[in-house]
């Protein structure tokens, strides 16, 4: 027969086994939650970051140069006499 002693250490090793295992656990899951939400912000501070760049061009756009020639005839800004002296400008 096992002694009174062998069998208060190994319930004891069980016992601090499940401990540690339960709070190593728990200092993983709280590690990649960390992680997890951390990315989170990041994705999304970077949407906000793009949103306010894309609001700052729509509010201030840029000044158009005596170049800029707009190319697309469905542009309200679209000026035909405008692109054929660029066009005739750059043939020349």
């Amino acid at each position: 027969m096992v002694s009174t002693g062998v069998n208060v250490f190994r319930w004891s090793a069980l016992a601090f086994g499940v401990f540690y295992g339960f709070s190593h656990q728990r200092a993983i899951t709280a590690n990649q939650k960390a992680i997890h939400d951390k990315h989170e912000w990041e994705q999304k501070q970077k949407v906000i970051d793009q949103a306010k760049a894309e609001y700052q061009k729509k509010k201030n756009p840029a000044p158009a140069s005596s170049d800029d020639v707009v190319m697309d005839p469905a542009d309200p800004k679209f000026d035909l006499e405008k692109l054929l002296l660029k066009v005739s400008e750059d043939k020349a």
